[in-house]
């Protein structure tokens, strides 16, 4: 199994970048797809989960209305679509997949995660 995360980079404030993750090597349709950013000295933070199956999402408070993530089934992609950047978004962002395993999993929780790409960096610039 994989996950490769990328497009990451540099962008003043204000701008916008698009996050993909390419997800590999087994069928993820019982999944949830997460997407976390983790700063030096900081722990791994939720920022938005999308259903493989049904494409519902969900997204912390900080990144609403500027950040949407979505899917694209025939190329088993996810991205992040960040609008409105803040410097406050710059993380190393990382997707990760949980298998869907009960309806009282909490997919904010880092640790209910299966699988984890390697990560790409967003640096915005005030």
């Amino acid at each position: 199994v994989q996950l490769q995360a990328s497009g990451g980079g540099l962008v003043q404030a204000g701008g916008s970048l698009r996050l993909s993750c390419v997800a590999s090597g087994r069928t993820f349709s019982s999944y949830i797809m997460g997407w976390f950013r983790q700063n030096i000295g900081k722990e791994r933070e939720f920022v938005a989960t999308i259903s493989w199956s049904g494409g519902g999402t969900n997204y912390v408070d900080s990144v609403k209305g500027r950040f949407t993530t979505s899917k694209d089934n025939a190329k088993s992609t996810v991205y992040l679509q960040m609008n409105s950047l803040k410097p406050e978004d710059t993380a190393v962002y990382y997707c990760a997949a949980a298998r869907i395993r009960s309806i009282l999993s909490d997919y904010r929780r880092r640790e209910v995660y299966d699988y984890w790409g390697q990560g790409t960096q967003v640096t915005v610039s005030s």
